[in-house]
């Protein structure tokens, strides 16, 4: 299958897993009590997330 549909599959077989925007995932880092400075998309479709403390 495509590296879209794998991830598809992947993302429901993790509980709780689904895919999020940047605005949701700078609630949730704020709320963990970091700070999110920068998504860095890739050529291989997942972006890295980068945080730190706050």
């Amino acid at each position: 299958p495509s590296f879209g549909k794998w991830l598809d599959l992947h993302m429901l077989a993790i509980p709780g897993g689904r895919e999020r925007t940047e605005a949701e995932y700078s609630t949730l880092f704020r709320d963990a009590g970091f700070e999110l400075t920068n998504v860095i998309p890739t050529p291989a479709g997942p972006s890295v997330v980068e945080a730190v403390p706050i």
